[in-house]
């Protein structure tokens, strides 16, 4: 309504309602109201308890945009109360007999005594003892679990769970919340989540935090490769080999961790 004719209105007494332009659009225009169009469903013949193709939207990706940004609200929510915590990686093929599982468990609880939260994938291995020596430790043990093609579980030490379909939501958790990586003996995801690590220390997208290796005789080839033909070859600098730690100790990577966190804050 203009100026003129409200000015108009209130010379005749009028105190009725003004007319809103944009809420009244739609009746002005004969279209339905947003209300009506989110609720509108197809509707068919005959009953049919499901129609599979109704959901083809949500395959598509704008759809798929949306769920990402759910995912993200969904991690953040979950653990924005966490706060100093360190996430192991490890292999999940890793038996509870092996030496390495052990390592983890004795390792996870030394961090939780010392006031860390661990984080893991939250599935089976090196995940399983994490998170076991984190909770017998009395600490917050939390799983970051994922989606895919064959079943996947959480173990049992676990007491926050976050349930993630795209790999990214996902180590954008293990990043934003650890204050340190340890890395026990692993595959493909292990090294991935190694070099992601490094790669963002080394460009200086993040600031620097400790990353350990953990199990010497494990990695001695790849930090031997990386040294005689990585940096032989000037792909990185000498300092970039220095941006790891490798440990067969748990007393020292916890140090490291621990020491780390109160320079990175001051104490």
């Amino acid at each position: 309504m203009s100026k003129k004719a409200k000015n108009a209105r209130r010379e005749l007494g009028g105190g009725g309602p003004v007319p809103n332009p944009s809420l009244s659009r739609a009746a002005r225009l004969g279209q339905a109201t947003e209300d009506q169009l989110l609720l509108e469903r197809s509707k068919h013949a005959r009953p049919v308890p499901r129609v599979p193709e109704q959901a083809e939207f949500t395959r598509g990706d704008p759809w798929r945009v949306l769920r990402i940004m759910g995912e993200y609200v969904h991690g953040f929510d979950a653990l924005a109360e966490v706060g100093a915590a360190v996430t192991v990686f490890g292999s999940a093929r890793t038996a509870e007999s092996d030496a390495m599982y052990q390592a983890a468990r004795e390792l996870s609880g030394k961090l939780a005594d010392a006031g860390f939260a661990i984080v893991t994938g939250g599935g089976p291995g090196i995940m399983e003892a994490a998170n076991r020596g984190a909770s017998e430790a009395g600490g917050l043990s939390i799983g970051c679990n994922i989606e895919l093609p064959r079943e996947q579980g959480t173990n049992p030490h676990v007491d926050v769970s976050v349930n993630f379909r795209y790999f990214f939501c996902r180590k954008t958790m293990f990043m934003k919340y650890s204050e340190g990586f340890v890395l026990f003996p692993g595959g493909f995801g292990t090294l991935d989540e190694m070099f992601e690590a490094l790669t963002l220390i080394q460009t200086g997208k993040v600031r620097r935090f400790p990353v350990i290796l953990f199990g010497s005789a494990y990695w001695q080839g790849l930090v031997g490769w990386m040294r005689e033909r990585v940096l032989g070859e000037g792909k990185v600098d000498s300092g970039d080999l220095g941006l790891f730690t490798v440990t067969d100790s748990t007393v020292e990577a916890c140090h490291r961790i621990v020491e780390a966190y109160g320079v990175m804050n001051g104490a």
